[in-house]
């Protein structure tokens, strides 16, 4: 009985911890090729893309290049990776996600 709430302790601690963190993939209409394909596949984070076409998301997140992806803790940028000059990204989804691991573990 002890492990049992002992287990859904830790799932509710951790359901916390990771609905405060947010990878946001931002691009644009005409760089659809150079999507990044793996973004999804990102773990213990909430996950969001969007197009800076026809809106002011370029302008807000002062994004310089297509694709960026944006690591948000708490509604704050805590990381930034953003595309080489051939506007494909430049981060793996290894870095991204031990990057993401990295801002879980210090939050206990």
């Amino acid at each position: 009985m002890k492990k049992i709430i002992l287990i859904y302790i830790l799932c509710f601690f951790s359901t916390i911890c990771f609905a405060q963190i947010k990878a946001v993939h931002f691009n644009a209409e005409w760089n659809e090729k150079n999507s990044v394909e793996w973004f999804s596949k990102l773990s213990d984070c909430q996950k969001k893309t969007l197009t800076i076409d026809g809106n002011d998301l370029q302008q807000k997140h002062q994004i310089a290049i297509v694709p960026t992806i944006i690591i948000f803790n708490d509604g704050e940028e805590i990381k930034r990776f953003q595309a080489d000059i051939s506007f494909k990204m430049a981060a793996t989804k290894n870095e991204i996600q031990d990057f993401i691991d990295e801002l879980i573990i210090s939050q206990f």
